[in-house]
């Protein structure tokens, strides 16, 4: 089957069942998604389909069809994304594993909501887990972030 992710087409080998998440990683080397529960519960697999926040893990790659699947390493190739920048200038990351996901569940927000309240952006967050508390500043990153996308259009 043919898959486009991050803007280019990828002629796939895998089974009709295997979780998007599995062949984003094993099969096109794409790490930056990652395996957290595998029931589409804490996030960290998280990536865009079309545009929306998805969980990779529980998807069959045979439901993607000719849709537009971005993982976080094609949300900007420089790490320019306004949303990668607010992570940085905040400091958000602790152990770090959560965060591609929660990155882009925020991009995700953004891109549909450009004003989020702290209301939105928690509840656009919900189903991203962080073992690691860092709540606070990842609210305040997508604040940072909402505030520099504005400031940029």
């Amino acid at each position: 089957m043919k898959l486009n992710v991050n803007g280019t087409v990828h002629e796939v080998d895998a089974p009709e069942d295997m979780p998007l998440l599995w062949v984003l990683r094993d099969v096109l080397g794409m790490t930056g998604t990652k395996f957290g529960c595998g029931m589409a519960q804490c996030g960290a697999c998280t990536v865009h389909l079309d545009g929306q926040a998805t969980r990779s893990c529980v998807l069959p790659v045979s439901s993607v069809g000719s849709r537009m699947v971005t993982t976080i390493e094609g949300l900007s190739p420089d790490g320019t994304h306004p949303v990668q920048k607010a992570w940085a200038e905040v400091d958000v990351v602790q152990c770090g594993y959560c965060q591609p996901g929660q990155i882009m569940s925020a991009a995700a927000l953004l891109a549909h909501h450009p004003n989020p309240t702290d209301a939105e952006i928690d509840l656009a967050l919900a189903g991203n887990i962080c073992r690691c508390g860092a709540y606070q500043r990842i609210r305040e990153a997508v604040r940072a972030a909402a505030t520099q996308r504005r400031a940029d259009r």
